[in-house]
């Protein structure tokens, strides 16, 4: 057999054990392996004492180029995704500047990935208000999908997706083929505590955990899944902190809607008394849940009720 890459006498990490095999590769996906491989190879990798095993994918990451590298750019968190055994990250479109929601934009996100990136990366495209006409353009491009916000994304360049936006926006990612994924935390809730708790001067990490409930993420989950099956559009919900919103999600693909969620390492190792302790650097949105949901999102995680685990690693600096 011919193989574009052979990978000789690795030990090879399978679900049954280590052993040492040789891989055989073609057209990028593994065709073979097996203790002894004959054939020719364009390529070939003596991995002898060396160990083979899966790389991670981070389909979830926040790397702030071009605009905000300071922030950290694609050199050091591509490196970082190395350092974990890590061979690919599916990055999002905002905190760029500008963000990536054209195609100019992506443009110049591909062809900075390409010169910093120590990994393999995908991108994500932005779904906006105003920009249903570039949606087309950014799939040409070669975005694995689109991201929306239906609570405020703090990055003022990058508006959340009101209803009709989302609606729309769907319509188009349907016929695309690509799917949509939101931060699914609704904005009425979410804005109203947050002004009813500064109202009364809260500062603490219980006034800020009180300003976005569960039922702010269980909420919008349930409107983001009601707009994708209008359309037929595949939707994806990012870093789900709740059982109660898996639960939705699991509750909508039994009736046949096409979504799926994923959640985060922090979602399942920190809880509120975390934040408490930890205080600003345990900040996220949606925020820290009781030790309780903690437990049942893990059963879920277990079940396979959760497609992925991605990190949303989304660093900023102190101030």
């Amino acid at each position: 057999m011919r193989y574009d890459l052979l990978v000789r006498d690795g030990s090879v990490v399978l679900p049954e054990g280590v052993q040492r095999l040789s891989i055989g590769i073609v057209d990028g996906v593994i065709a073979e392996i097996a203790p002894e491989l004959f054939g020719s190879a364009t390529e070939e990798l003596d991995a002898e004492g060396l160990v083979v095993l899966p790389a991670m994918i981070d389909a979830h990451v926040h790397f702030n180029e071009p605009g905000r590298a300071e922030w950290e750019g694609l050199a050091t968190g591509s490196a970082a995704i190395a350092a974990g055994g890590g061979s690919c990250y599916l990055d999002m479109p905002l905190n760029s500047s500008p963000p990536t929601t054209d195609r100019a934009a992506l443009n110049l996100k591909i062809a900075a990935a390409e010169q910093r990136s120590v990994t393999d990366f995908g991108l994500w495209g932005g779904l906006v208000p105003g920009n249903l006409d570039r949606l087309e353009e950014l799939a040409d491009g070669g975005v694995v999908g689109f991201k929306a916000f239906m609570a405020s994304s703090g990055i003022s360049d990058f508006e959340r997706a009101d209803d009709l936006t989302l609606l729309d926006g769907m319509a188009v990612a349907a016929r695309l083929r690509l799917p949509v994924a939101v931060h699914a935390e609704s904005e009425e809730l979410t804005s109203a505590l947050g002004a009813r708790v500064r109202r009364g001067g809260g500062t603490r990490v219980r006034d800020y955990l009180a300003s976005r409930p569960i039922v702010a993420e269980v909420e919008a989950i349930g409107r983001a899944i009601a707009l994708a099956e209008e359309t037929g559009c595949a939707l994806h919900v990012v870093h789900v902190s709740s059982a109660r919103g898996v639960r939705a999600v699991m509750e909508a693909r039994r009736r046949g809607v096409d979504v799926t969620c994923e959640t985060c390492p922090h979602y399942l190792t920190l809880a509120e008394q975390d934040m408490e302790r930890l205080r600003a650097v345990a900040k996220c949105a949606p925020p820290l849940r009781p030790t309780p949901e903690i437990e049942a999102l893990w059963g879920h995680v277990l079940a396979g009720d959760v497609a992925l685990v991605a990190s949303d690693h989304s660093p900023a600096p102190p101030s």
